[in-house]
């Protein structure tokens, strides 16, 4: 009998956007997995050579969910989530703020900012293609591909899923390279 792989496991053979999407959610996923279940101080907490937390980690990736399916990818403006914000006095307020933020909130934040970017992407993609262009541009004009867009996405998700990594065993010991098959992002957020 074969078993069911868990939701965000990629195929093991699909499309090259389905192998793409599915690395980002599978990405998005073991991030959730590693900020679970946190009460503020575990959120807050760090380890002694810096000042990144979990909690921070949530709201940067919230941020960057966001900032990448509207003003990268549409050049459409951000959330409302995010009119209340302080970057205009620091550039890192995501980071620094976060401290200050109640775990639902950034729960919320994060779920919500993945589950919009995952609908707008999916959207783009279905309509234009990986090859489809964005917003994004550099200074001659030339316009990033969709596909740029989400090599770029799945490359934080995997800068910062290692120090989600490191973070999470120094709160309370979790350790793991993927959640185990029988977990599920809070709120329904694995990919459908």
């Amino acid at each position: 009998m074969s078993r069911t792989p868990p939701p965000w496991e990629p195929p093991l053979a699909g499309s090259e956007a389905e192998q793409l999407l599915g690395s980002l959610d599978r990405m998005r996923a073991t991030f959730r997995y590693k900020v679970d279940g946190l009460d503020a101080d575990g959120l807050r907490a760090t380890i002694p050579t810096s000042a990144l937390s979990l909690g921070a980690l949530l709201k940067h990736l919230a941020t960057v969910e966001d900032f990448y399916s509207t003003r990268r990818l549409s050049g459409t403006a951000m959330p409302d989530a995010w009119d209340d914000n302080g970057w205009d006095d620091e550039d890192d307020w995501e980071m620094t703020s976060a401290a200050s933020d109640p775990p639902e909130v950034l729960y919320a934040l994060y779920d919500g900012a993945v589950e919009r970017n995952r609908a707008l992407v999916r959207e783009a993609v279905a309509t234009r293609g990986l090859d489809g262009e964005a917003h994004a541009a550099d200074e001659e004009g030339r316009h990033a591909s969709i596909r740029r867009l989400l090599f770029d996405l799945l490359e934080e998700y995997g800068r910062h899923t290692g120090h989600a990594d490191l973070l999470r065993e120094s709160v309370d010991g979790r350790v793991g390279e993927d959640p185990p098959e029988d977990w599920r992002p809070p709120g329904g957020g694995a990919p459908s």
